[in-house]
């Protein structure tokens, strides 16, 4: 079976993350800002996508080379041979980014790889210049960084935070994969409870419940490698049939509250159309009620961010009531993230570490407080 350069993207701060995930799944790895490589065939294609928390997608290299002008990227993108790849009525978009590199122009650069794509595949089906692109799609990639070009194949399609459970909305949620990359930075496995005091949508009970049971992020999916004409469509088909036999029931309690009722529900439907609605106990309470006999666990929340000025105070005596009712659960290990600076200070204690993240293109950090009688392993 062919074996291909793989990659997975993900976001700012989580390469490791992805790489640990590629590890254990059995991978060996080379890690780059936003880029874990790896090798492996079509069975592996499917596993990454199926498993993979906390990336975005997997991608196919296909070829790289250096390119400083128009002519040789147009040269080097036209010899490869891109009829084994796509088939006559192949839909081919192109996207791309190029940075800090001669060639700055996106737009010009996309259109020259299309054009060198569409006159070789007009040479190889002799089709003199006009291709239908009216069959399934293949999503290609040109990606210029000082001058280094990468051409990809995207074989997931939609990014990877779209697990498919996630019907409603509440305000501005966690992206999936956000949430599982938030977990994977903590010892959390499922056998040590969960409670997450501000759940909103449910993404971060979710996604531990996932975790706990062992259930394939990917499972409730299409991707894009579905349609590829030359990929074997049993296997994905037995890998869903593998994942199956694979989850578990078993695991200690995930708690989720809010103050809101409106946006529970939301989180209940969500949790339903992940199948893991009774893993999760949902209750609303406000974190200055909250009480919990649990022990020796994971607190993990994503509490509002106050990015304007009122909104910001209310945060603030927020955090306050957090390190009043929390701080002292000191059995957890506790994680939270947020973009306020003034966090520590109004928590009323120093993390023992912080790490810089984006959620989207904003700025945030995810405090870690670690439990004074942890009996389960940090990462």
């Amino acid at each position: 079976m062919k074996n291909y350069n793989l990659y997975a993207t993900m976001g700012v701060g989580f390469e490791s993350v992805v790489a640990k995930e590629l590890n254990r799944l059995g991978y060996e790895t080379k890690t780059e800002n936003g880029r874990v490589f790896f090798k492996g065939g079509q069975e592996d294609i499917v596993k990454t996508n199926l498993w993979l928390r906390s990336a975005d997608r997997i991608k196919i290299l296909l070829k790289e080379f250096t390119a400083l002008d128009f002519d040789k990227l147009y040269n080097e993108v036209y010899d490869y041979d891109w009829a084994q790849l796509l088939p006559v009525d192949a839909k081919f978009p192109v996207s791309g980014r190029a940075v800090r590199s001669k060639l700055h122009s996106e737009p010009d650069v996309q259109s020259i790889v299309k054009k060198a794509i569409v006159d070789k595949l007009s040479d190889q089906y002799h089709r003199r210049g006009f291709l239908p692109e009216s069959g399934s799609e293949y999503p290609l990639d040109i990606h210029i960084y000082k001058n280094h070009a990468r051409v990809s194949l995207d074989t997931t399609g939609v990014s990877l935070f779209k697990r498919g459970y996630r019907v409603e909305h509440g305000g501005a949620p966690l992206k999936e994969n956000f949430g599982a990359g938030l977990l994977l930075l903590t010892p959390y496995d499922g056998s040590h409870p969960l409670i997450d005091p501000m759940t909103g949508s449910g993404t971060l009970a979710i996604e531990a419940a996932l975790i706990a049971k062992n259930i394939a992020p990917g499972k409730w999916r299409k991707f894009a490698y579905d349609n590829f004409d030359w990929f074997n469509p049993e296997l994905h088909k037995n890998a869903l049939e593998m994942e199956k036999e694979q989850e578990k029931d078993d695991h200690a309690p995930i708690w989720a509250s809010d103050i809101d009722q409106s946006v529970l529900e939301i989180a209940k439907v969500n949790a339903h159309n992940a199948g893991v609605l009774q893993d999760i106990r949902f209750k609303q309470v406000a974190v200055k009620d909250f009480a919990t006999d649990l022990e020796n666990g994971i607190i993990i929340a994503n509490p509002p961010y106050g990015k304007r000025l009122k909104d910001r105070e209310s945060a603030e005596a927020l955090y306050k009531q957090m390190g009043e009712v929390l701080k002292p659960l000191n059995s957890f290990s506790q994680y939270y993230l947020t973009a306020d600076p003034n966090f520590e200070k109004c928590f009323g204690k120093k993390a023992n570490k912080k790490r810089k993240l984006f959620n989207g293109n904003l700025r945030v950090d995810f405090y870690q407080y670690w439990a004074n009688k942890n009996d389960h392993k940090r990462s």
